[in-house]
């Protein structure tokens, strides 16, 4: 079972620029001080799920994770698939860094979800309450 990662999607308030962005080349690599320990788990079939204003909106599939150079001088370089994946809204405080997600915990696609005509803004607020 794969293993997914969590991080804010800091200079990004829409899903709608992330999707530009990603679809021009940019934001395909994240850089962070500190490899993950299981990189591997997340490698296989893990997707990082990006929060914006508060609630996790989007994922976008890990490819790859290296680490160049030694001791405190390395990097971590995440590359990610320019396929950006929509999100039940799901909200969350705040963090430094990323942390682990557990699949039980993360949230479902919106292509799952049977939204029928419902507007984006009253299904999240209906999410939100869990009403639906």
């Amino acid at each position: 079972m794969p293993l997914h990662m969590i991080k804010l999607c800091v200079g990004v308030a829409k899903v709608e620029t992330l999707e530009r962005r990603a679809a021009k080349g940019e934001w395909l690599t994240v850089h962070t001080r500190m490899t993950p320990k299981r990189a591997a788990e997340l490698e296989d079939g893990g997707s990082l799920y990006w929060v914006m204003k508060g609630s996790v909106t989007c994922r976008m599939p890990i490819l790859d994770i290296a680490t160049q150079g030694e001791g405190k001088a390395s990097m971590c370089h995440i590359k990610l698939s320019p396929d950006v994946v929509r999100t039940a809204p799901q909200a969350r405080r705040p963090f430094q860094g990323w942390r682990y997600l557990e699949p039980k915990d993360a949230p479902l696609d919106l292509s799952s979800l049977d939204a029928g005509e419902v507007p984006e803004d009253l299904a999240k607020r209906l999410r939100e309450m869990g009403a639906w």
